[in-house]
């Protein structure tokens, strides 16, 4: 279960006359995500959901407030006054240099995250991209624990397989699609068995055809992970209404910077799903609404 209490994120800008003003970019968000669940963050761009996806991951620090992840802490929020730098460093005063390089690499959560602009190696082959994943993966493995190198590609080309892409084990990703690109990255975030997947706009590059057959390759490997148990967690950035609904167990509607949310909306149709369902087509409607409504006032206000 993810868990976020009181989520702030507080920037110090230069505007154009050099001189520094803050920018609040997500204000007090708490929420919920269940284990299994897909959740999406819709909002317009700038408002946050980027930002608030990359505290999730532990990639930035909050200025407020914190995120528990199964009940552990993923990054506690940055001192900010003289008496929290010195509880800092009050608190972490004994742990050595050497512990640090114990436990840095290994990573604190089962978590994987796909990123809008194809995150993967150019200079490696389809399969290398997959491979360096698992290698990272499993050096923070016990040594009996440890995958051999000819299991590392065995199970690499396994994943290529799961997403499509099995005849491009050695083709470059110049050599790829779009598309194909993103599966690959999909398919690297899958081979390490994580049990939660961040997403922030993946489908976003690509065409409307290929942009829908990647949300339905999406659900169909989704629901593949609960062969063995419970499904995967999956927490989507998108500013599409449509994808939302139709990918989602939950849309978590943001306001425009700064970011809050703004409403919360369960989609309980069942799966699988038709993207022409009433039920579907009438929460989007809602959402669009109050896009609308958000719109309208903000240009009363600069009026």
């Amino acid at each position: 279960m993810i868990e976020a209490k009181s989520i702030g994120k507080f920037f110090s800008v230069i505007n154009e006359k050099g001189i520094a003003e803050g920018l609040t970019a997500v204000l007090n968000v708490s929420l919920t995500i269940p284990d299994g669940k897909i959740v999406s963050l819709l909002g317009p761009s700038g408002c946050g959901k980027s930002t608030f996806l990359e505290i999730l991951a532990g990639l930035q620090a909050p200025t407020d407030g914190t995120i528990h992840i199964d009940g552990n802490l993923v990054l506690e929020p940055l001192p900010a006054t003289r008496k929290e730098q010195i509880a800092y460093r009050r608190r972490y005063r004994f742990i050595s240099p050497l512990a640090n390089g114990v436990f840095q690499d290994r990573p604190k959560h089962d978590i994987a995250m796909i990123f809008q602009d194809y995150a993967v190696f150019p200079w490696m082959t389809a399969v290398q991209n997959v491979e360096f994943a698992l290698k990272l993966r499993n050096a923070g493995r016990g040594g009996n624990g440890r995958l051999k190198r000819a299991e590392l590609t065995e199970k690499a080309h396994f994943y290529l397989r799961k997403v499509g892409l099995s005849g491009t084990s050695n083709k470059y990703p110049s050599q790829l699609s779009g598309g194909m690109r993103q599966r690959l990255a999909l398919a690297r975030a899958l081979s390490v068995e994580p049990k939660i997947i961040l997403m922030d706009e993946p489908f976003a590059a690509v065409d409307a055809l290929t942009r829908e057959k990647l949300q339905d390759e999406l659900l169909r490997l989704w629901a593949e992970t609960a062969s063995g148990g419970e499904h995967i967690t999956i927490v989507l950035v998108t500013h599409e209404v449509q994808e939302a609904v139709y990918l989602s167990d939950e849309v978590i509607v943001f306001s425009p910077c700064p970011g809050t949310i703004r409403n919360s909306i369960p989609v309980e149709a069942k799966r699988p799903r038709a993207r022409t369902d009433p039920a579907l087509v009438e929460i989007q409607e809602r959402i669009f609404a109050m896009f609308q409504y958000d719109i309208n006032q903000e240009a009363e206000y600069s009026i």
